[in-house]
């Protein structure tokens, strides 16, 4: 699997996703604009390769709790759903200023999990994504935290990890990348349990990696491991794979779309065929400490020292 990557290089329509910790700072919840800035630059570098570029963006609550003079982060759901009221437009001017510095127009596209259920709705979105591609418009997306009637009866999206996903199915999208807080998908939950092992590529998402992800959840932003594996199956049920990678590092989105072995790649039902998993080795601290664990293997004591 060492040049699997390499036709990364070759996907035209692209859903990135950026989640909160990606583009606030972790202290103050503010937005990162320093960071935003490199962000829209690596987007303009893509169109100037020829891709197409859609963004899901979190951020709005973050902008609309420091407009409004909020010193601590927001408590209830009235209170997150009027400071991403505040943010969202706030947001968008914040985009539209980095993007207007290479003449490169955006679009803000607020969706409802009515736009994806309702088959009326789907369709009229997808038309609207498509006249803007066309356009060579770079959508802006979130979901619409207004609630109406309709969203009471088919439901919210919730986060934006499944709404990336909703996205990429409803777009046609062929690669879905979701930048978090996190390299991508481990055998359990890396801050507990030094003995795990980094999952590199996943071919079937299957009932063993749904609960090494729930043993892995994060508790940063609003969707831990298990909304990301739940926005994998939509993503690669469509037909789009989809890779988990840290976005502390912004630049790691061109380390992929190079075809680098970065975060976690989700192969789409294509590209799985034959395929398997592939989990990284055991770490040596790790390979030591189960060779000693064998040597000593029958005693009622064991003392492995610091190698644990």
């Amino acid at each position: 699997m060492t040049d699997q990557r390499e036709y990364l290089k070759q996907k035209k329509r692209v859903v990135i996703k950026v989640g909160t910790t990606t583009v606030t700072y972790p202290d103050t919840g503010y937005i990162n604009l320093d960071k935003l800035e490199k962000f829209v630059r690596i987007l303009i570098n893509l169109l100037n390769k020829g891709k197409e570029v859609i963004v899901v963006s979190s951020g709005a609550v973050g902008v609309g709790r420091q407009a409004l003079g909020m010193k601590h982060k927001p408590e209830t759901e009235a209170q997150k759903q009027m400071c991403a009221a505040v943010g969202q437009g706030r947001l968008m001017m914040i985009y539209e200023k980095f993007f207007n510095e290479y003449s490169q127009l955006t679009a803000q596209v607020l969706l409802t999990k009515e736009s994806i259920v309702n088959p009326e709705c789907r369709k009229m979105a997808r038309r609207t994504f498509e006249e803007l591609l066309s356009h060579k418009v770079v959508p802006i997306v979130n979901e619409n935290d207004v609630i109406s009637m309709d969203e009471l009866a088919y439901g919210t999206i919730g986060e934006n990890d499944t709404l990336a996903a909703y996205v990429a199915d409803l777009v046609g999208a062929d690669l879905l990348i979701l930048m978090s807080d996190i390299e991508g998908l481990y055998t359990d939950d890396p801050r507990k349990n030094e003995k795990v092992r980094f999952i590199h590529t996943v071919a079937k998402i299957d009932e063993s990696l749904e609960k090494m992800a729930k043993g892995a959840s994060t508790d940063s932003g609003t969707g831990g491991m298990t909304t990301k594996i739940n926005a994998a199956k939509i993503a690669t049920d469509a037909g789009a794979d989809m890779v988990i990678a840290n976005g502390e590092n912004i630049y790691t989105i061109n380390e992929i779309m190079n075809g680098k072995k970065v975060g976690t790649l989700f192969l789409s039902k294509e590209h799985s065929i034959g395929q398997e998993n592939e989990i990284a080795p055991e770490t040596p601290q790790y390979r030591r400490s189960a060779k000693k664990l064998k040597k000593v293997r029958g005693m009622s004591v064991i003392d492995l020292g610091t190698e644990l």
